[in-house]
């Protein structure tokens, strides 16, 4: 899906600088958090801010960020004022760009999967929360498996985050703590289960006990 909207919008970085405005309507953005949030070159960002900002998508504000300066025991937190970016929820055309980044989810299950696929052996993957558009969610992604390697998974929904433009929601486990938890009705394990979400991959043959 992300490559269809690559092709309508002219480009990945501007998919995901969008989505990333569309998702945080009121949160301001430096060049350098775009950068990273995003996940595209600094020329990148800084063509298509340029773009967004002409047509009257994005308008500028300057808020405080924190910098740490110093070193050892000299370390502080200073504050201060920096140029930013900020969705303009005025711009025309509003509605119909968030009708087909928000609503639309740029991955397949498919996909999704394939990603994962070098965090461990795995087990089971739920997805709910903003791939499925359910908003009330309290969760996006619950991994179960064995051998899992946190920092790989890390690393792979920093990924989806900058093509999604938001934070995910997840929480992993090992198999034995998940089973465990499940027969125990853990309340986070319940609140997965119990509402909204597709199972991209089931090998323990989750079922809800009601």
């Amino acid at each position: 899906m992300i490559e269809t909207l690559e092709k309508i919008f002219g480009s990945a970085a501007k998919v995901k600088i969008m989505r990333l405005f569309l998702f945080n309507p009121t949160d301001v953005f430096d060049i350098d958090q775009i950068i990273a949030r995003s996940k595209v070159s600094p020329s990148e960002a800084r063509h298509e801010i340029g773009m967004m900002e002409k047509i009257g998508l994005i308008r500028k504000r300057s808020f405080f960020k924190d910098f740490i300066v110093g070193k050892g025991k000299n370390k502080k937190t200073e504050r201060r004022r920096v140029a930013g970016f900020v969705l303009d929820e005025t711009f025309d055309y509003l509605l119909p760009l968030q009708d087909v980044l928000i609503h639309i989810s740029p991955l397949r299950n498919a996909e999704i999967l394939r990603k994962l696929a070098r965090v461990g052996k795995l087990k089971l993957i739920i997805v709910s929360g903003v791939f499925i558009n359910n908003w009330d969610s309290r969760l996006d992604l619950l991994v179960v498996g064995d051998n899992l390697r946190k920092g790989t998974l890390e690393n792979i929904l920093k990924t989806l985050e900058s093509e999604i433009g938001r934070e995910i929601r997840y929480a992993y486990f090992e198999t034995p703590d998940f089973q465990y938890r499940l027969g125990i009705y853990d309340k986070l394990i319940r609140d997965i289960l119990d509402f909204p979400h597709e199972k991209i991959l089931d090998r323990l043959n989750v079922r809800i006990a009601r």
